[in-house]
């Protein structure tokens, strides 16, 4: 069954084009990865720091390797040295 997968992430307007730099480079890693379906990135159109990342994956198991991907865990170390909150991921089916 397929997942979609949020990731919410806040960041100061001093870091957004270093976010969007980084998280283009997360999305050409998530390409290759086995399982993964599709994505988009939104920007809240009120807050202009909180950026929403919406993926959709063949399985909950799928994510999760990806998950303990050691790529994307290095380029979410950058990422989290950006933010002004923790990511926040929520899975559903």
């Amino acid at each position: 069954m397929t997942v979609k997968i949020f990731i919410k992430r806040n960041v100061t307007d001093s870091k957004i084009a270093e976010l969007t730099v980084l998280l283009k480079r997360l999305r050409s890693v998530t390409l290759m990865q086995p399982g993964y379906i599709s994505g988009q990135t939104l920007k809240r159109v009120d807050r202009p720091g909180e950026c929403l990342v919406i993926s959709t994956w063949r399985s909950a198991e799928d994510w999760q390797e990806w998950l303990s991907n050691n790529k994307r865990i290095a380029i979410q170390n950058e990422i989290d040295d950006l933010l002004d909150t923790p990511t926040e991921y929520a899975v559903y089916e």
